[in-house]
């Protein structure tokens, strides 16, 4: 029986190594691999040629078919590496998600397949770094839909350290630079297959061919450019105002009496002999879920009289987020602006965390609860973005949009504040449970992308890390890192409420854009039952022209 189990366990790893050397295990691999451009690794030059030994694979795939196929393994390795630090919290669900949504990625590998398999005519060069990154874009649009798990991981954020890559954002969205990058990859991918083969010489082998290794060259090259020219050519709105944010970081306190205590003497510091005294703020933020009761109730009066008194002491109206539950309906989570006076405004988290927040579909999914910490009720959502309006020490108004946590992995969320007069996001965020994670440094890393979309200063405060700011055009002010406790204060230039980037102006037409590049070419490609023109045209007598080696030669 020994001997027996002994080749079963050699039997079962020889097959499990097997099956991560095929190609669809090497898929699933080059998936995860592309994370790598994200935090914490933040290896972001990855994502400039990283999809092309994806990309290599799936053009060399029997059939369109397996193309298609072969995509969704990548989608899905994206996916489950991308949300990892999900998995103590939600178990199985993790690789349930990747599967699901992983089938998003099957026109992408389609639409690789048609137009880059070799050997590739001009037609469908030029086709295919359109068409391409058109239909990777759209996979990133469709499941930003909550539903779906929202835009978590959009592959343009990988680039938030660099500014004049951002500029593409202000332009295009995050949408822009996902497309910038997916076709710098197709360009590398159509410079290779120019390339001279071995196999020239012989039948059916292909030889050099330097117009089309020039095309992609120029593709590539604009891809690179793309960013610096947006960058030069959009230059951030004029500063008409400048404004001092405070952003207090109390670190994991799980005790939710201790964690408001932390933060009252966290911010007392800003007016008394502490460390901070003669810091001036026009606003002080606290992270998610700061404080655990109602502050409209009767019943903590107390509590909120504490926190106008810091509001008056400080001299500067207070953010505080409550982690309540209403009697009868259930949880929520409210920014709740204080000032001297009381509470001047309230916002309600709109977009829940799927699994963590709420469960999708929970009457076919409710069974993950017994698993895993899935949400054992749904959260209450809220009704929408909106305006807070905040006062500084000189009492002018200041128009803030507050968000909350996952809410910054939406662009349309801090464009609708922008829309509606915002000078400053503020997003409060609590991710105490993912400490030691990728997670919290990927969620700070949106909020550069929506700085530079916005045209808008962007703070975002953090109950245990990652607290940061950045300035209107995406650049890193203020980093606190995980491990770190305190409070950070930041100087921010804010535009004129009126001002627009073109991404506020015009919103989401580069992902409209690509449903529709999308659509005409699987139109085309239906119309013309041998794939799309360039590859093979039509002739009389039910003959067909096939393009070997720059010749047409009938069969």
């Amino acid at each position: 029986m020994g001997d027996n189990g002994g080749v079963r366990v050699r039997g079962a790893l020889t097959g499990t190594g097997r099956w991560i050397w095929s190609v669809r295990g090497l898929m699933l691999l080059t998936g995860a691999f592309l994370v790598l451009t994200f935090p914490a690794a933040n290896l972001e030059f990855l994502a400039w040629f990283g999809l092309v030994p994806g990309l290599m694979l799936i053009v060399r795939s029997p059939s369109a078919r397996e193309g298609g196929i072969r995509a969704w393994w990548l989608g899905a390795g994206y996916l489950i590496a991308a949300l990892y630090w999900m998995t103590p919290e939600i178990g199985p669900a993790v690789v349930l998600v990747a599967a699901v949504v992983g089938v998003l990625w099957v026109p992408f590998g389609v639409a690789a397949w048609k137009l880059l398999r070799p050997p590739v005519s001009w037609p469908r060069a030029l086709a295919a770094l359109v068409v391409v990154p058109s239909c990777w874009l759209l996979t990133e649009w469709l499941r930003s839909w909550q539903a779906l798990g929202g835009p978590w991981a959009v592959y343009g954020v990988s680039q938030w350290q660099h500014p004049a890559v951002l500029a593409l954002a202000a332009v295009g969205g995050v949408w822009l630079i996902s497309f910038a990058l997916v076709l710098a990859n197709v360009a590398i991918v159509l410079v290779l297959g120019a390339l001279p083969r071995r196999r020239a010489a012989r039948p059916g082998g292909t030889a050099a061919r330097p117009g089309l290794a020039v095309l992609g060259l120029v593709a590539g090259l604009a891809s690179l450019g793309a960013g610096p020219l947006a960058f030069a050519l959009t230059p951030a709105s004029a500063a008409v105002r400048q404004v001092t944010v405070a952003l207090v970081q109390p670190g994991i306190i799980h005790n939710t009496v201790l964690r408001v205590d932390a933060s009252e003497q966290l911010t007392a510091e800003l007016s008394r002999s502490g460390r901070l005294s003669g810091v001036k703020p026009d606003l002080i933020v606290w992270g998610e879920s700061s404080t655990a009761v109602d502050l409209t109730l009767a019943k903590n009066r107390a509590q909120l009289q504490e926190m106008e008194t810091l509001s008056k002491e400080d001299g500067a109206d207070l953010l505080v987020n409550q982690d309540t539950t209403v009697p009868g309906q259930g949880q929520e989570k409210v920014g709740v602006l204080v000032s001297p006076a009381g509470i001047m405004g309230q916002y309600i988290k709109t977009r829940l965390v799927p699994f963590g927040e709420y469960i999708p579909f929970r009457q076919q999914l409710g069974w993950l609860t017994k698993i895993s910490k899935a949400a054992a009720a749904n959260m209450i959502p809220g009704t929408g973005a909106h305006l807070l309006q905040a006062t500084d020490r000189q009492g002018r108004p200041l128009p803030i949009g507050v968000l909350i946590c996952f809410e910054s992995a939406f662009p349309d969320m801090s464009r609708v504040d922008t829309d509606r007069g915002a000078q400053l996001i503020v997003y409060q965020s609590a991710t105490s449970t993912f400490q030691g994670t990728w997670g919290p440094d990927q969620h700070a890393s949106l909020a550069a992308v929506r700085a530079a979309e916005t045209g808008r200063p962007v703070v975002q405060a953090a109950l245990t890390g990652v607290t940061a700011a950045f300035d209107a055009r995406g650049r890193t002010l203020v980093w606190m890192g995980q491990r770190e406790r305190g409070v950070v204060t930041v100087r921010l230039g804010l535009p004129a409420a009126a001002a627009r980037t073109p991404y506020d102006q015009f919103g989401d037409y580069v992902p409209w854009s690509a449903l529709g590049i999308a659509v005409v070419a699987a139109l085309i490609m239906f119309a013309n039952s041998r794939g799309f023109p360039g590859r093979s045209a039509g002739v009389k007598g039910g003959h067909e022209a096939q393009y070997v080696a720059g010749q047409s030669v009938p069969r």
